[in-house]
């Protein structure tokens, strides 16, 4: 296997979408080298080579062959294929999460058990419906679920439904959806930032509990017992899991601030660039670092206002031509501190399927209710809508902070 350089150098990056930390590796001077779902404009322009993988995730073994010897990581969903980490880890090293560590923390029952001996809270899951109310109150998930994708509020099987045997069925949590990422590695953990999540977002276009965005939230703001729940998971994940690396986790808050861990993602994970856009600090650097490998990292500069980000779906299949895009192009509007604001832009000529994701929009205002509101408009003005401005600012929000939760 061939040996990590000593600095930068070539890098490869694999996922159903690796444009953002692509991007960041590229700016913290590494020769990035990727292959993913769409090889979009934006991830062509930063990277060395990029490359659309068909069929995937089994084309990806072969796809990566044709780049240049050095170190390989994953994003987008990887965790769902072990066998293709297994199979890609055979010829470069891999800085990230190994597949014994993968497969533990994506157990549902060994997650449950090791939160609970910490005194963290997970949802009731099962592995059988048996019994179960049929009224909307639990959820049937696929195991191998990312992006919310697999994922449906249980009302009974269908009736040509067989049980299959990759799914879990969890109780639903009332609250509010929220995203942390850690940095971990040497058995330590530290919470590097936190988001809401917009999450089955219909001004989108996504489907019911799809991944719509995020909006980042200054993780300093929250509150004490907050920060001591979420500081003990990432010492968890560090310690009992043996992550290493960027590591997100999706988690719900319910109206008594506890927080209940729904699911860990253990690579970097799309909510995150939220964070190098607020504060200069370096993805892909800090994750290649904490794996192992010697990286240039960005300065870290003081948080300015709030960031957010929506990926826009298509609600009719879109034939991509270069009318498309440049409505996408003006209704994001222009770069604000360096930073462009629509990203993930696809490549004419090609169709977009209904349901396939068209781009991703970003916004930045002082607060997370102004950048949501913001973010409404330049996504209504993609679709060519018009957007009230009563309809975009939520009335309700969570107790003692200015943050959204309207759809």
């Amino acid at each position: 296997m061939p040996a990590p350089p000593a600095a930068t150098g070539a890098i490869v990056v694999v996922g159903a979408s690796t444009r953002p930390l692509a991007a960041s590796a590229a700016r913290a001077g590494w020769q990035v080298h990727a292959a993913d779902l769409f090889a979009d404009l934006d991830l062509r322009e930063s990277a060395a080579s990029a490359v659309r993988v068909r069929p995937y995730p089994e084309g990806l073994p072969a796809a990566v062959t044709a780049f240049p010897a050095g170190p390989w990581f994953y994003t987008g969903a990887m965790e769902n294929h072990p066998e293709i980490i297994n199979a890609i880890s055979q010829t470069r090293p891999l800085a990230g999460s190994d597949i014994e560590a993968v497969t533990r923390v994506r157990d549902p029952a060994v997650l449950a058990a090791a939160l609970k001996e910490v005194g963290l809270r997970f949802p009731e899951t099962r592995r059988d419906p048996s019994g179960l109310p049929q009224d909307g109150s639990w959820l049937a998930k696929s195991l191998r679920s990312a992006g919310g994708h697999g994922i449906s509020r249980w009302r009974g099987p269908a009736r040509e439904e067989a049980s299959p045997v990759d799914r879990v069925w969890q109780r639903r949590v009332s609250g509010h959806d929220w995203s942390a990422a850690f940095l971990l590695g040497d058995g330590a953990g530290r919470l590097v930032g936190v988001s809401r999540q917009l999450l089955g977002r219909r001004w989108c276009h996504a489907r019911p509990f799809a991944y719509a965005g995020s909006i980042d939230i200054d993780h300093q703001s929250l509150s004490p017992e907050m920060l001591a729940q979420l500081e003990l998971l990432g010492s968890l994940l560090a310690i009992r899991f043996g992550l290493v690396g960027l590591v997100g986790v999706d988690f719900v808050i319910d109206s008594q601030w506890h927080i209940h861990v729904i699911e860990v993602n253990p690579r970097p994970t799309a909510s995150m660039e939220l964070i190098e856009r607020a504060t200069g600090f370096s993805l892909a650097a800090a994750h290649l670092t904490a794996c192992g490998l010697r990286a240039a990292h960005l300065a870290i500069h003081p948080r300015s206002g709030s960031w957010s980000k929506a990926i826009l779906f298509a609600a009719e299949e879109i034939a991509v031509d270069e009318a498309v895009l440049h409505r996408l192009r003006a209704a994001a509007g222009p770069a604000v501190a360096g930073w462009p604001m629509l990203a993930d832009i696809p490549s004419p000529p090609q169709v977009i399927p209904a349901g396939g994701p068209v781009c991703t929009i970003f916004a930045h205002a002082p607060s997370p209710r102004e950048s949501l509101a913001r973010l409404r408009h330049r996504v209504a003005a993609a679709l060519g809508h018009h957007l009230a401005s009563e309809a975009v600012i939520g009335r309700n929000s969570w107790p003692g902070q200015a943050f959204p939760t309207s759809d």
